[in-house]
């Protein structure tokens, strides 16, 4: 299944800080499969990752374990996504 976490900034110090542990968190997860593509938004308030595990509750380990979650510079949204199938009969 898939998981759609939204990853809102909350403390910029802190995201600052957090970001490189961050994007080697989730190269790491994508090198292994469980990161399916993930980017900020353009508006510089967050980002989205979307993962790929076999329950909601791996997905939230993992979305939990990302740094920036962890050490309080992003609240985490997380919910699971079926996307559509296209072209779509």
């Amino acid at each position: 299944m898939l998981y759609v976490a939204i990853l809102t900034i909350v403390d910029q110090e802190l995201n600052t800080k957090f970001r490189p542990a961050h994007l080697s968190y989730l190269n790491d997860l994508y090198k292994q499969g469980k990161v399916v593509m993930a980017g900020p938004f353009t508006d510089k308030r967050g980002g989205m990752v979307i993962y790929k595990a076999e329950s909601p509750e791996e997905a939230r380990l993992l979305a939990e374990a990302d740094p920036v979650v962890k050490e309080g510079a992003r609240t985490l949204e997380l919910r699971e996504w079926s996307p559509l199938e296209f072209p779509l009969t």
